[in-house]
């Protein structure tokens, strides 16, 4: 256990010295803006296309594996969202709330991360995993709210949502690298060398942006921060592994990386749509920084449970 620490250590020390730097303002909120910004549009989509080019959709597909995830994924949305509306709360911010209780930070940590802790067998999972928060739990944020907000579903929604997809540039990378993967033909080496230097950038420059990012939080409702946490954190790798291993037999390694995904801490772009349509940004910010402070902890001790 100590070993996996010691190893996930160096990410989270990343964070920290983002976070100081934040807090030091020694980065200011504009310059952690345009480094997000970098990361996001060039450094991480440079990484996810070099590994999906790498690989084959067979690698990446496993039916039993998604409908496992979706599966514990869904049942822990659905506890958050019986939670939330016990509370009163109305429909966009039950929806922000459920979205904090099972969206990870998949793109930023979770593929460099666990692709070093459990081989490089785990980024298809870990691909797939990010595809269907995208896709699927992203999609149905946005029918959530502007549903709420308009009454009903429209074309204007449909529009939205199809919009957001194709100009998701982590969507739009792993889709272009499938396709690379499809025509069956080698990456030439000065493009494979481009990659491998900018992807490069992904690791370090988003987690150092994570922890800028966390500086400029302002703690709010720490109560359902901690609620949501223990959603993130607990509930969902419980559920997710519970429907991998006892409901849908997804192989051992598998089940393993689809746990450690979901025991990552809640993932920023959670935090861009809630300020996106104005719906609690401060507790979205908040529950990021608990999680990812707790995490520090619990993902060791998950990934020291998953490995072999």
């Amino acid at each position: 256990m100590l070993a996996i620490f010691l190893k996930t250590l160096p990410f989270f020390a990343l964070i920290g010295v983002g976070y100081w730097a934040g807090r030091t303002r020694f980065f200011s909120a504009e310059a952690t803006a345009y480094l997000t910004k970098f990361v996001f549009y060039f450094a991480l989509s440079a990484m996810l296309f070099r590994f999906s080019a790498n690989l084959s959709l067979v690698e990446v597909w496993d039916t039993r594996m998604v409908v496992a995830y979706l599966w514990g994924t869904s049942f822990v949305y659905g506890i958050a969202s019986l939670v939330g509306f016990l509370r009163g709360l109305d429909v966009a911010t039950n929806a922000i709330e459920a979205q904090c209780a099972v969206i990870g930070n998949a793109g930023f940590l979770g593929v460099p991360m666990l692709a070093l802790l459990l081989g490089p067998e785990a980024i298809g999972p870990v691909l797939m995993v990010l595809a269907v928060d995208l896709i699927v739990f992203s999609s149905l944020i946005v029918i959530l709210i502007t549903g709420a907000r308009d009454g009903q579903v429209s074309l204007r929604m449909v529009r939205a949502i199809a919009l957001g997809l194709v100009k998701n540039p982590m969507i739009v990378a792993i889709t272009l690298g499938f396709a690379w993967s499809g025509l069956g033909v080698p990456i030439p080496v000065p493009l494979n060398e481009f990659l491998d230097i900018l992807g490069g950038a992904a690791t370090p420059g988003a987690l150092f942006a994570i922890g800028a990012s966390l500086a400029l939080t302002k703690p709010d409702k720490m109560q359902i921060a901690g609620w949501l946490t223990f959603c993130k954190l607990v509930l969902h790798p419980l559920f997710v592994g519970f429907a991998a291993l006892f409901l849908f037999g997804v192989d051992p390694f598998k089940a393993g990386v689809l746990i450690a995904a979901a025991a990552l801490p809640v993932a920023g772009n959670v935090y861009m749509l809630a300020q996106h349509y104005g719906v609690a940004p401060a507790r979205v910010s908040t529950a990021i920084l608990v999680s990812t402070v707790l995490s520090i902890l619990t993902v060791s001790l998950v990934v020291g449970w998953v490995t072999p």
